[in-house]
């Protein structure tokens, strides 16, 4: 029997969170998106969520949640992280309100669970990118967390960020099971 999955994509305001589902959903994405007045980068923003899928060789299912990224709808961070397997955390690595709006997230969500994470770096061909590991430092100073580089708008990139967090999620089940028979 097929199991379902949940994977949730958080990040700051236009760090690439939708793209990012996009560009790996077998599904036509289904967002809640309004018109912003908030930027003049982008005229649309998510107020609820986005919500892709992706199916498994054996059948199984990942169901990808996306996030609002502003704070005023942070009362929808803690409903999508009901039961999530492990999350994303995309970082606009061009802007610096992303660093710390991102760190806010994660000190957030680490609140919220105890789930595996790894942030994902946009816009990292981007001149003005900060390093990962100085990005890493900023937002995570206190975390064991990968940081990696993700174009959002190319499934080979997702599909590594998604990747590395399913061995993050692996790591985590068999670290419990040692504790669980010591």
């Amino acid at each position: 029997m097929a199991r379902a999955f949940k994977i949730v994509v958080t990040g700051p305001f236009n760090s690439g969170k939708t793209t990012f589902i996009q560009a790996i959903s077998e599904i036509d994405v289904v967002a809640t998106d309004r018109k912003t007045r908030v930027s003049s980068k982008k005229s649309k923003t998510t107020v609820a969520m986005d919500f892709g899928r992706i199916t498994l060789r054996d059948g199984d299912v990942l169901h990808l949640y996306g996030t609002p990224g502003q704070e005023r709808f942070d009362f929808m961070w803690e409903i999508l992280s009901e039961g999530m397997l492990g999350y994303v955390v995309l970082i606009d690595g061009t802007d610096q309100s992303s660093l710390d709006d991102g760190a806010r997230m994660i000190a957030a969500f680490e609140n919220m669970s105890q789930a595996p994470f790894v942030i994902a770096i946009t816009r990292a061909d981007s001149r003005s990118c900060l390093s990962v590991v100085d990005i890493g430092a900023r937002v995570a100073p206190n975390s064991e967390v990968d940081v990696v580089t993700c174009d959002a708008r190319k499934v080979g990139d997702v599909k590594d960020v998604l990747l590395t967090l399913l061995e993050r999620v692996l790591e985590r089940a068999d670290e419990d099971e040692e504790v669980e028979a010591g």
